[in-house]
């Protein structure tokens, strides 16, 4: 037991729909991030980390398994991934690790819409990819005061937060109650908080006032790359219709004050870390799951590889971090195979993504792209939005499966993303390789570029994924 004492606790903070560039770190001047800016600035920070399958449950799944959307199954939201995987709670349990996980899940519920239906929004024990310890969360909703705001234990009972909280202050409470037991425990222990904000709605009625009031008066106009028509690749959750055009610039005042209370109760929680002695023998994570695109290339929302949507912010701090910028490309897909090299801890051979340790250190370097996909609509079956892209330190490359058509866009020349260099002689051969590079990945994995309703017909059956998946 004492060398286990001895291995790094982790403590892994993911907001949702956190942009990379919405934060003060990142230049965003108007950001109220100051918390977050300050642990950033003391870890070490990997300004090329991506969201792989920039949707919910999708990087979700990701995250816990190591693989990708096409070997997970969990190509749009609402449906129930299976539990026939190594997963990186398996993995840590088995070594002697508790498991905590507070918050919002997306991993099991499979009836469209029906949120608030402890039927759906209810996670058994056994049905939590090995977080069997202390689980406090719920399915999905983005509502954050009573009566829509509430957790499981484990029974179907609905448990509400204290005095009508605000669903992200009471889950900091709760995250400090269970550190400050965890830390008084003997073992080395695995804890995940995964936040609800700032996804929309971005209502008032959905934000405290001081929030709300923070940023009431704050001109957020549309930005530069701001699409008048909307993509025509975009699913029904990236269309904007007329009134909600209307509405953005409001929808972005309340999502830097939702951001602004985040940023809050992550200083609350590392506060505590400090005191309850943990910040030396932890690692200490802070990120997203994607981003959101607020108008730009005419759409609303993430799944797709544009910068607003893939771009999130990751931020390591405590065992050998050392602080500063680190430009290696890192997926979703690699974090469980890193975080676990960093623990020492083995690495299941069905992982599908790369330890990125050494690349992270400095002691290797690479350039190999991070390949991204979109496996349909946001939410329900449906042929026409599949894509995939492989995005490196300066380039993104993109391929719609519907018609065929390819994207390149260099990052570095244009950060808006606005000319397609696809047809550009000067950039023939780098649209060449990363071509080729991309499609040698995809088969590395048995991705065959499907289309959405492959999935429906063959790996579920009524949104539950079945226990075994064939390519």
């Amino acid at each position: 037991m004492e060398s286990d004492r001895k291995r790094p606790n982790l403590i892994y903070i993911f907001a949702d729909q956190l942009r990379r560039q919405s934060l003060g770190f990142y230049g965003d001047s108007v950001a109220r991030t100051p918390h977050i800016d300050a642990f950033a600035a003391d870890s070490l920070c990997l300004d090329n980390a991506v969201s792989g399958h920039p949707v919910c449950a999708p990087y979700r799944a990701s995250l816990f398994t190591g693989k990708y959307t096409t070997s997970t199954g969990m190509v749009i939201n609402e449906i129930r991934l299976n539990q026939n995987h190594e997963s990186f709670a398996n993995v840590l349990t088995r070594h002697g690790y508790e498991t905590c996980y507070i918050g919002k899940w997306h991993l099991w519920a499979n009836r469209l819409g029906d949120h608030f239906n402890p039927d759906n929004s209810y996670i058994p024990v056994g049905e939590r990819l090995g977080f069997d310890d202390t689980f406090i969360g719920y399915n999905f909703h983005h509502d954050y005061y009573a009566p829509y705001a509430y957790y499981h234990g484990d029974s179907k009972e609905k448990i509400f937060y204290p005095d009508n909280a605000y669903e992200p202050d009471a889950q900091t409470d709760m995250a400090i109650e269970h550190l400050t037991r965890l830390a008084a425990g003997e073992k080395p222990f695995a804890f995940f908080l995964s936040l609800g904000t700032p996804h929309d709605p971005w209502i008032r009625e959905n934000i405290p006032e001081k929030y709300y009031e923070m940023f009431k008066d704050t001109p957020l106009p549309n930005p530069d790359n701001y699409g008048e028509e909307n993509d025509p690749y975009a699913d029904d959750w990236a269309k904007l219709s007329p009134k909600e055009r209307e509405e953005l610039e409001s929808w972005r005042r309340i999502y830097y004050g939702m951001v602004a209370n985040l940023d809050d109760n992550f200083g609350r929680l590392t506060e505590a870390i400090r005191k309850l002695g943990l910040w030396e023998n932890s690692i200490v994570i802070f990120t997203s799951d994607h981003g959101e695109l607020f108008g730009a290339h005419g759409r609303r929302a993430k799944n797709i590889f544009y910068e607003e949507a893939v771009r999130v912010p990751f931020f390591l701090h405590g065992h050998d971090f050392a602080p500063g910028h680190c430009d290696a490309n890192f997926n979703t897909v690699d974090i469980m195979p890193t975080l676990l090299s960093y623990m020492d801890l083995p690495i299941p051979a069905t992982v599908e993504g790369k330890d990125k340790k050494q690349e992270l250190c400095g002691e290797t370097q690479s350039d190999e792209g991070s390949l991204m996909m979109g496996t349909g609509p946001t939410a329900i079956w449906g042929d026409g939005y599949e894509w995939r892209a492989l995005r490196t330190k300066r380039y993104t490359f993109a391929v719609y499966k519907k018609d065929g058509k390819e994207l390149l866009f260099d990052n570095l020349c244009d950060p808006g993303q606005t000319v397609n260099r696809i047809d550009d002689p000067a950039y023939a051969d780098v649209a060449a390789a990363l071509r080729e590079e991309m499609y040698a990945k995809m088969a590395s994995i048995h991705d065959n570029f499907r289309d959405n309703s492959y999935y429906r017909d063959h790996w579920a059956k009524d949104r539950i994924l079945k226990a075994v998946l064939v390519p």
